[in-house]
């Protein structure tokens, strides 16, 4: 019997990891979407206790749970976990932007999740989209202009996964929409083929002009030369940091991605990246990066929805 999740932490402010995903072997409890089997997960199980097991050491200890797209819009496993200890979970979830009468609207999904502590939502970019056929205006759409303005309205924020070919069209709604959070997974998506490239870097930092645009600083195992220490990466987190101010950037592990067994180094790597070799951020500036940003976004009170 499956005794998933479990409380384990006591709320101790002193990182917070922006970005991880989990999932369970429990398929009974927590099954796969229709048309998803566990043939798709990257492996078994990426459970609350794996994750815990090399975070704590480490002094992580909150985190944001980014659903996973084999549990399609069935946010059970990680409401379940956010339930058992909401002082140390949130929650990025999965809304359609797109639908008809067969689901509820954008809106009222939204609202729904944010009171069991989902207080992100994830979209994706046309580039993560290859088999939709849209055009260079693909938010261009009643829906996704529904989900700006509620976010605005409730202080919800949109996280979006994409490319820097994408950020124009970004750019354009967050023009429109000027008051809705927004965050950029992965620094933008910069450097995933390879060294980050000067035009993506100053593309993506053109986006610090909104003020409500956030970038999650991490998953640098996808970067550069995808290996530890990741030390080639530093002067694009200067610049984009520069850019945006610490205020505006967190920290994210992106944990869930690699296997289990070189996940804790990785994990460590991507954490002491900032910490230890960071050293354009005085103390107080790593403190906004690692716990004070993310704790404004995801564990303020504000974001409670009634």
């Amino acid at each position: 019997m499956s005794t998933e999740p479990k409380k384990l932490l006591k709320p101790s402010p002193k990182i917070i990891d922006s970005h991880v995903h989990i999932w369970s072997s429990d398929l009974k409890k927590y099954p796969p979407a229709a048309g998803f089997t566990q043939k798709d997960y990257w492996f078994p199980k990426f459970t609350v206790d794996d994750l815990l097991k090399h975070c704590r050491p480490l002094g992580v200890t909150r985190f944001n749970l980014v659903q996973m797209t084999w549990y399609g819009l069935n946010h059970r496993y990680i409401l379940d976990t956010i339930a058992s200890s909401p002082k140390n979970f949130v929650g990025t979830g999965i809304v359609q932007a797109i639908t008809d009468v067969a689901g509820p609207s954008p809106k009222r999904t939204m609202l729904a999740l944010a009171k069991a502590g989902i207080v992100a939502f994830r979209i994706r970019g046309k580039s993560t989209r290859p088999l939709f056929k849209m055009g260079k205006q693909w938010m261009d759409h009643s829906g996704y202009n529904e989900m700006f303005r509620t976010g605005a309205d409730h202080n919800l924020s949109l996280s979006f996964l994409m490319k820097p070919s994408d950020l124009p069209e970004l750019n354009r709604m967050c023009t429109r929409f000027p008051d809705t959070p927004v965050i950029l997974d992965h620094m933008g998506g910069i450097g995933f083929k390879g060294d980050v490239k000067n035009d993506q870097l100053s593309a993506l930092c053109r986006m610090a002009q909104h003020p409500k645009v956030l970038v999650k600083i991490g998953a640098f195992w996808t970067q550069g030369s995808k290996k530890p220490p990741h030390l080639e990466l530093l002067p694009a987190i200067k610049r984009i940091i520069d850019s945006f101010g610490p205020d505006r950037c967190m920290w994210e592990s992106a944990s869930g991605h690699f296997p289990l067994y070189p996940s804790e180094q990785r994990y460590k790597a991507g954490l002491k990246l900032i910490q230890d070799h960071a050293d354009f951020l005085n103390p107080s500036e790593k403190e906004q990066l690692l716990f004070r940003t993310a704790q404004r976004l995801f564990f303020c009170d504000s974001l409670v929805t009634n």
